[in-house]
């Protein structure tokens, strides 16, 4: 039962990771997109994924480093805030 438990705690941190580099990889190739463009849209997804890249970097935190403290609120704030300055980008920013 104990090594069921540790192997599914690696599998967690595993997934964890590889989800934080995958929101900076969409932030590196958001941003590069960006410069070649310019495109408004394109900046306005990178600046959201910063937001869901420091999202993941929280869950990990959260839940693998430190699990006796609840990062959910700032955690949701991250997610939420990138979010909102892509609905922001998308509304107003129209060109």
């Amino acid at each position: 039962m104990l090594s069921s438990f540790a192997g599914a705690k690696a599998v967690a941190e595993i997934t964890y990771i590889l989800c934080g580099l995958t929101s900076i990889a969409c932030v590196v190739l958001l941003l590069r997109g960006y410069l070649i463009t310019r495109m408004p849209l394109l900046f306005w997804a990178a600046i959201c994924f910063v937001g869901l890249t420091i999202d993941n970097a929280l869950l990990f935190v959260d839940l693998i480093l430190f699990p006796q403290v609840d990062l959910s609120l700032l955690r949701t704030l991250a997610a939420l805030a990138g979010m909102v300055i892509l609905l922001y980008g998308m509304i107003w920013d129209i060109h």
